[in-house]
């Protein structure tokens, strides 16, 4: 088996690469819909014809440092939008819808019923939505507290659910979650 030599100038290239941050303007990236709904980019003479939009902060900082990746599964930072305001109309509207299905996340606004089984939690709710069913992990990091008052539920299927302020909630509604409390 033959030995593949160490090659420090490719290394160094590559690490110079990954922490070099591509600020995106409207001046130097124009994106566009493609036929099937997604979004394509060009930038810096590159062309990517679909990328991802992500949030760097999704729930302290939504309108800002948004990351446009590449979408292959290892998917590599193409650049950061600092500020969405910043881009026009018709290119906010087409990321912001790219960031609602990426962000989906119903706000629960009635417990109806909880029940504990198995090692599982299968939540009743209403939500901003309407009514649903749903599962999560009983002990495990499903529930994560944002704030105090503010939780984020994220069931089997890593579809996520929010609870923007407990206290808000009846007494008997908090009852049936205070295991997740």
């Amino acid at each position: 088996m033959e030995e593949k030599e160490f090659d420090l100038e490719q290394m160094e290239k590559e690490t110079e690469e990954m922490l070099r941050i591509n600020m995106l303007t409207p001046e130097n990236a124009k994106f566009t819909r493609t036929a099937g709904g997604f979004v394509s980019l060009e930038t810096g003479g590159e062309k990517y014809p679909r990328v991802q939009v992500v949030r760097m902060f999704p729930f302290t900082d939504p309108g800002h440092f948004i990351s446009i990746r590449t979408t292959e599964e290892r998917s590599k930072e193409i650049g950061i939008i600092e500020d969405m305001s910043s881009l026009d109309a018709d290119t906010r509207k087409m990321l912001e819808e790219q960031l609602n299905l990426r962000y989906f996340t119903p706000v629960i606004t009635k417990i109806i019923n909880v029940k504990d089984e198995y090692g599982y939690a299968y939540f009743d709710v209403m939500t901003d939505r309407g009514e649903c069913r749903f599962t999560i992990h009983m002990g495990g990091s499903d529930v994560v507290h944002l704030t105090e008052t503010r939780i984020i539920i994220s069931d089997l299927d890593e579809n996520r659910f929010e609870i923007p302020d407990v206290t808000k909630l009846s007494a008997t509604e908090r009852k049936k979650i205070d295991l997740f409390l």
